[in-house]
């Protein structure tokens, strides 16, 4: 396995390979999930564990637990932690349909998650196993990440995900049948002509009906970044 060190800041690097990589969507959901400092937050599925490690660049929350089921996402997240400076970052390798022996139950103030995108039988299907796990609902599915949400968050804590348009309905249903109240709902859109490709979605447990429709993010301004996205991303160059 070839790894690739990507440069955050000066004392943060992800530790990137062709089976857990990372997107722009992770930088969006990063921001979009208003941490705090004072929040005890858990990225499930984190993959390289590239939204922990964004969260460092300013005021990280006090603890992130770090979920993913597979070994080698978590070796990336450690081998990345090790080239870092890094605070409060608690690697899990644990499935979150059954979570961990000692999990914060009803603990947390923030659960973020970037799920696979697609249906089991939807779409192409990579031959890379990681890869199909990360991108189609193999090993788990929006309901289970709400339902694994929903035992972690405390009364008033919030579930923040991304997701593809196609699959709103879907979010929106899981969240509220694990007692998360969908409150807050951003669409992104690479340039004002173009339709969302993606959507950014903000849940509270235990929470009453009401819903935020925040103004449309776009990605691109003329021929470069919009200047949203350059606070967001904070870097000059695009992933891959």
């Amino acid at each position: 396995m070839e790894y690739k060190y990507e440069k955050l800041t000066d004392k943060i690097y992800v530790c990137a390979s062709s089976d857990h990589r990372f997107g722009t969507d992770a930088f969006l959901l990063a921001d979009f999930s208003q941490y705090r400092r004072k929040d005890m937050a858990c990225d499930l599925g984190t993959g390289c564990g590239i939204i922990p490690l964004i969260m460092q660049k300013k005021m990280p929350p006090k603890v992130t637990y770090a979920v993913d089921i597979q070994e080698g996402a978590i070796e990336q997240l450690r081998l990345g932690m090790e080239r870092s400076e890094t605070e409060g970052i608690v690697p899990i390798c644990a499935d979150l349909k059954v979570l961990w022996p000692d999990a914060p139950l009803g603990r947390l103030d923030l659960v973020t998650c970037n799920p696979p995108y697609k249906a089991v039988n939807a779409g192409f299907q990579s031959v890379i196993t990681a890869q199909k796990i990360a991108r189609h609902e193999i090993m788990c599915n929006i309901d289970d990440v709400c339902a694994a949400a929903e035992k972690l968050l405390k009364y008033g804590g919030r579930l923040c995900v991304c997701n593809r348009p196609e699959r709103l309905s879907d979010v929106m249903a899981a969240m509220k049948a694990h007692n998360i109240e969908p409150k807050r709902l951003r669409m992104v859109s690479k340039s004002p002509e173009d339709a969302p490709w993606l959507f950014l979605i903000e849940g509270k447990k235990g929470s009453k009906s009401f819903m935020k429709i925040e103004p449309q993010l776009y990605i691109r301004s003329g021929d470069g970044f919009s200047d949203e996205l350059k606070r967001i991303y904070d870097t000059g160059k695009e992933q891959e």
